[in-house]
């Protein structure tokens, strides 16, 4: 076994020697290229040490690098040994530019089941070899095993449409465009369109798998056998063939002549040239499933509205403790937030693991508490928590940044906690043409931090599903993201903010639904967003004079909403402290 990352790096170098490669990329990522990965899936943490959940390494046999964006910049410095690894910004530094100059005359391998093909352009130039085994796989002896959890129908009372309309309208979409079938790889996808769950991963709940979903509306689903349940049959009916995932090859060979959508962008490159040597004809699309998905209808956005209410319980409940409570460590904070939540109807998990950070660690974008790390919170400080819940009906994601006191907060900090809460608001209040897309918004949510000369290193916003993921495309408001244009029924975050490294880390996050802006007489449809997330923003932080009249007017009218919604379900003591919480300013 190999315990330390000086002994695996060199076991790796080893490996590739001896496959005649002169180098390989490791991408974060699973072989269905999402998010969140199962442990057996953690190539990069285990090869480097670094654990965020955007990254690449790339291993030669003098150098290596690893690479994450803005949001881990510190955590990338802490968790990896610079004796091995250059540590590098994968925006200012691009993977394929720090390799191309090292790899002439090089061969440089690569696990198809892990990078997308437009992944793989990024490195043109570089002479790129697929691999048949992962060398990591091979020398990882104690890797974690395959999750295994049953696949489970989720109802339709949440899910709002049928599992047949879906295929059946999706359907209908590919034959309009004379394609035959689609290629589904992301997990969310499955879910979504089969109305099924599963427990593969922490915090989405996902069943892993594959499917091949075709024009007449039938489609085949690869899954390994160990989730498959009767219930499962039952509920996807005749027309889903469910298959263990060694058949998939088999049945790619199957599409020979065929028009197949696959999503150069999104999933496997394993996909295209399996595809290719079919004799398929590949047309290039985005996943059929992404934007219905995002596209949440009027089942999940009451479900949206239940699980948010549910939810600012909890956190309203959290935050009257935490305003009391007194020798609390960041993770002890996180449990206690985490059984508030447990309290809830339909509450299933955390929607991603908790950041819990006092002084310093909030400003790690993604801080995550480990016993090493773990610190108390101490008087007079900012504290950030960002976490969320997994409800039968809804996903939650929610950041609040809190003073400690009891002495007054710091005049710097209070006036930019109101920078980034005059940014929020702004965001909250957009009123936009159809076609927009969230790119075009960002700067709303930055522009009173640029008056200052302050900026944050992250988008502002990222779609989320309906218990389903809490990172979810197509759309986001971002500048680095294709511009999707905003539709009504998306579901997004609004979360600006500001990190001092050393210092503090402030950040404001509630999420919003996209809605029809009804203007009499318009000559094209607006949009608006409607926010969800029911809980108030520390009053201690906030400095009046900072906010334009319209912004205190929103901000007042938003804390009467959240104390007219919680209040009936507080206890007398958690009342009270709500009601002085969010009384006006």
């Amino acid at each position: 076994m190999l315990k330390n990352h000086e002994d695996r790096l060199y076991a790796l170098r080893a490996r590739l020697g001896a496959a005649g490669l002169d180098g390989f990329i490791i991408p974060r990522a699973d072989e269905y290229l999402g998010e969140y990965v199962p442990p057996c899936a953690e190539r990069l943490a285990w090869i480097t040490g670094f654990t965020g959940s955007a990254g690449l390494a790339i291993v030669l046999a003098e150098e290596a690098a690893v690479f994450s964006d803005g949001r881990y910049t510190l955590q990338l410095e802490q968790e990896t040994d610079p004796a091995l690894w250059q540590r590098l910004h994968i925006i200012e530094n691009k993977p394929e530019a720090w390799l191309r100059p090292r790899a002439a005359g090089k061969r440089i391998g690569y696990d198809p089941w892990l990078i997308s093909p437009e992944g793989l352009k990024r490195f043109a130039g570089v002479e790129l070899v697929p691999v048949a085994a992962n060398p990591i796989d091979e020398i990882w002896t104690d890797r974690p095993a395959p999750p295994l959890a049953p696949a489970v129908p989720h109802p339709e009372t949440y899910a709002g449409e049928s599992a047949l309309s879906k295929r059946t309208r999706l359907a209908t979409e590919l034959r309009g465009a004379g394609q035959d079938a689609a290629i589904l790889t992301d997990p969310a996808s499955l879910a979504w369109l089969f109305n099924i769950r599963g427990a593969d991963l922490e915090f989405c709940p996902f069943a892993l798998g594959y499917a091949l979903l075709r024009a007449d509306a039938t489609a085949l689903i690869f899954m390994a056998p160990e989730k498959i349940t009767p219930e499962l049959r039952d509920h996807l009916g005749p027309e889903v063939t469910l298959l263990d995932r060694t058949a998939l090859p088999g049945e790619i060979a199957t599409l020979h002549g065929k028009t197949v959508r696959f999503d150069p962008a999104t999933q496997p490159a394993w996909f295209e040239t399996a595809l290719a040597e079919a004799g398929a004809r590949i047309a290039p699309g985005p996943d059929p499933v992404a934007l219905p998905r995002a596209l949440k209808n009027a089942a999940e956005q009451a479900g949206t509205r239940a699980a948010h209410k549910r939810d600012g319980v909890a956190m309203v409940k959290f935050l009257a403790w935490l305003s009391t409570a007194s020798g609390q460590t960041e993770s002890s904070a996180a449990a206690k937030l985490l059984a508030f939540r447990a309290e809830g109807e339909l509450f299933r998990g955390e929607s991603f693991p908790a950041i819990s950070g006092a002084g310093a660690h909030g400003a790690i974008i993604h801080y995550r508490v480990t016993p090493e790390s773990d610190r108390e919170i101490r008087p007079n400080e900012v504290y950030l928590i960002d976490s969320g819940g997994q409800y039968l009906d809804g996903t939650t994601d929610i950041t609040r940044t809190i003073w400690t006191g009891p002495a007054p907060a710091p005049d710097e900090i209070r006036a930019n906690v109101t920078r980034v809460l005059a940014g929020h608001i702004a965001l909250a209040r957009a009123v936009f043409p159809v076609g927009v897309a969230g790119g075009h918004l960002d700067a709303l949510a930055r522009q009173e931090l640029w008056r200052a000369g302050l900026d944050y290193d992250h988008g502002t916003g990222h779609g989320v599903g309906s218990y389903l993921s809490v990172h979810e495309g197509p759309a986001s408001i971002s500048r680095a993201a294709k511009p999707v244009p905003l539709a009504a029924g998306m579901l997004l975050s609004n979360e600006p903010g500001y990190y001092l490294p050393g210092a503090y880390g402030i950040r404001l996050e509630n999420l919003v639904l996209v809605q029809p802006a009804l203007f009499p007489g318009a000559l094209k449809p607006f949009l608006r967003f409607e926010t969800v997330t029911l809980v108030p923003f520390d009053r201690a932080l906030i400095e009046p004079a900072l906010l334009s009249p319209e912004a205190l007017d929103w901000l007042n009218a938003y804390h009467a909403q959240v104390y007219e919604a919680l209040a009936p379900q507080l206890d007398d003591t958690t009342r009270a402290w709500a009601k002085a919480a969010t009384a006006p300013i």
